[in-house]
């Protein structure tokens, strides 16, 4: 890891960039592979599994039998976890349902607003180095508390034409029937234009590699609906003296595990820490299955220390991480002080792995800065809010008034012609 000792408030501004690694013809290749799923629907989709994911792939469809069988695939022990996890995730999300009553602004007029569902929504679940089965629940949980009629699952087969059998018992759990086996740019055509197979949604969910959130981008501009754009992983932990560099190492690796793109960042105020933090992550480094992967994104990440904690909180609203790890005495009150994060895990028993996982919030977070103006996914963001306005004879009669010299002024005449008529006939009714 690079460590940068008392930075300046210019070394400061560059660290907050992230690296950019990007194809230089990424967007051509997404826009060739939209335009040929859009035009030829299914065939494209499974000439392009064939060719990127599942050779031995001969139909995109999961049947109820693999879903069947799948169950039987995974063992009792790690249903067990993902059936608590379930309950964590449902308790929390739950949580969040609002309920708003009418307001009187004037006598006579009410308004409201309502949750309603979106009633289709398609939910990206990645496959390739790891099958994120736990994405399954984070996306599918709050889709089906939402209430959205169509819940369709996209996730990148095997190289024998499968999908993950802990992929399907996770979605089987949640309830979500409609699966395809498709990834990549594919997918997210297949859910934005529909084919024959895949139905068209109004929003689709979901992280994934660079082709996947260019993908994503590029479907919004057509007015599809997306989660949020996002980037590469990131976890940034800010820790004092009293914090555990073998618990700081283990939380730098276990974000950094994930792609080669992701970055790691420990912010702190004891110099000793960064020196056993660094020999922590060598040492823990060295056992990890996915060594090749956290070694690429652990020479690319970094250590600051700095004078003081308001150094490190300023850091940390300039940078704005997906996941932040609050490891000092008084994390209570720095907390406070947090304005930009996608989530953040309070003390130094609160691992990271703990919100990707169980602990019930969602792992589907802003990354790239996002989080400056992105909330993570939630249960509003499978919901839209309907406002209502109800005006009784009393109230046109009070309100009208001030529409009309509003509408008359910006020049709207035919605004204020629509109270106009109504008062007039109230008035030729008394």
């Amino acid at each position: 890891m690079k460590i940068v000792s008392y930075p300046t408030k210019e070394e400061l501004s560059e660290l907050v960039k992230r690296s950019s690694v990007k194809d230089p013809t990424l967007a051509s290749t997404v826009r060739s592979v939209l335009a040929r799923v859009r035009q030829e629907g299914d065939k494209a989709l499974l000439a392009l599994e064939q060719q990127f994911d599942a050779p031995l792939l001969t139909d995109i469809v999961v049947t109820s039998a693999e879903m069947e069988a799948a169950s039987a695939k995974v063992d009792d022990s790690l249903k067990k976890a993902i059936q608590t996890a379930k309950r964590n995730i449902e308790l929390f999300h739950r949580s969040q349902k609002l309920v708003v009553n009418p307001v009187e602004t004037t006598p006579g007029v009410v308004c409201w607003q309502q949750q309603v569902a979106i009633q289709s929504v398609g939910l990206y679940i990645p496959g390739g180095t790891a099958p994120l089965f736990s994405t399954v629940l984070m996306l599918g949980i709050p889709a089906t508390i939402a209430g959205c009629k169509e819940i369709v699952l996209c996730t990148p087969p095997n190289k024998d034409g499968s999908i993950h059998p802990t992929i399907l018992y996770a979605a089987s759990l949640v309830g979500i029937t409609k699966i395809f086996k498709a990834g990549g740019a594919q997918a997210i055509a297949a859910m934005s234009y529909g084919t024959a197979s895949v139905p068209k949604v109004h929003k689709i969910f979901g992280p994934g590699n660079q082709y996947v959130m260019e993908a994503k981008m590029q479907v919004s501009l057509d007015g599809l609906a997306i989660d949020m754009p996002a980037g590469p992983s990131e976890v940034l932990v800010v820790a004092d003296e009293s914090a555990s560099p073998i618990f700081i190492a283990a939380d730098l690796l276990s974000q950094a595990e994930h792609g080669k793109d992701s970055q790691a960042i420990l912010v702190t105020t004891s110099p000793q820490l960064v020196e056993e933090v660094a020999a922590e992550v060598e040492q823990q480094l060295a056992q990890l299955p996915r060594q090749e992967i956290a070694q690429f994104s652990i020479a690319n990440s970094s250590i600051l220390l700095v004078h003081t904690l308001d150094e490190a909180v300023a850091f940390v609203n300039a940078y704005a991480p997906e996941h932040l790890l609050l490891q000092t005495k008084n994390y209570r009150e720095v907390a406070t002080q947090i304005v930009n994060a996608g989530s953040v895990f309070l003390g130094m028993y609160a691992p990271e792995s703990a919100g990707d996982y169980a602990s019930g919030t969602n792992h589907t977070l802003p990354t790239h800065g996002y989080a400056k103006a992105y909330s993570g996914v939630n249960l509003d963001s499978f919901m839209k809010k309907i406002t209502y306005q109800e005006i009784t004879t009393d109230g046109i009669r009070s309100l009208g008034p001030t529409i009309e010299e509003m509408a008359l002024n910006e020049e709207l005449y035919a605004h204020k012609n629509a109270v106009t008529v109504r008062l007039d006939y109230l008035q030729k009714k008394k």
